[in-house]
């Protein structure tokens, strides 16, 4: 399984930290690119310097290689995934502005009809993001808001991101143990 994972500059990069984390330990080929402000997010929101990050990927590229491997629809993957993902990159996706590396990457996944799943970060929400999230969802794309469940009695702020993560990865078929199953 090939997965492009791309990492915007919203606030939440630890669920991008613990997916690749996690899709290394499943044997999944992940494809990484970042964007220049998630570089710095994720160094300050986490314990993670980026170097240790990009070890986590299979592959990394850099966010203006418009050459890269998966700017290309011959590039077979299964999908993509982009967590967090700003509300800059969701309006760049869904109004077809492929500037950078992640929404090009973005934009071959709507193209070939390939898996596109958003964890969008912002709130409250505007009109603007709105309809760009329902625009994007017509096309097929999952928008999935990292909204924690409680179900499952979360005691660690760790609980409510492997929740989270958790349910990115089933929507991938990936198996982990991360997620407590609603049983009624």
């Amino acid at each position: 399984m090939k997965i492009i994972v791309g990492i915007s500059g919203a606030s939440g990069s630890i669920y991008a930290v613990r997916l690749l984390q996690e899709m290394k330990k499943a044997g999944v080929e992940t494809h990484l690119v970042a964007s220049k402000w998630a570089k710095y997010t994720i160094e300050r929101e986490t314990n993670y310097e980026f170097d240790q990050v990009k070890e986590l990927a299979s592959c990394y590229y850099s966010e203006d290689n418009m050459a890269a491997r998966i700017s290309s629809g011959s590039f077979k993957t299964d999908g993509m995934v982009i967590v967090p993902c700003s509300m800059k990159t969701l309006g760049n996706i869904a109004n077809g502005i492929a500037g950078d590396l992640i929404s090009r990457a973005a934009d071959v996944c709507l193209k070939e009809r390939r898996k596109l799943l958003l964890l969008t970060r912002e709130t409250p929400l505007n009109t603007i993001h709105l309809e760009n999230m329902l625009k994007l969802s017509r096309m097929g794309t999952i928008i999935m808001p990292p909204v924690p469940a409680f179900y499952n009695n979360p005691s660690t702020l760790g609980d409510i991101i492997n929740q989270t993560v958790g349910r990115v990865l089933d929507q991938f078929d990936i198996e982990s143990e991360l997620l407590y199953r609603w049983d009624g």
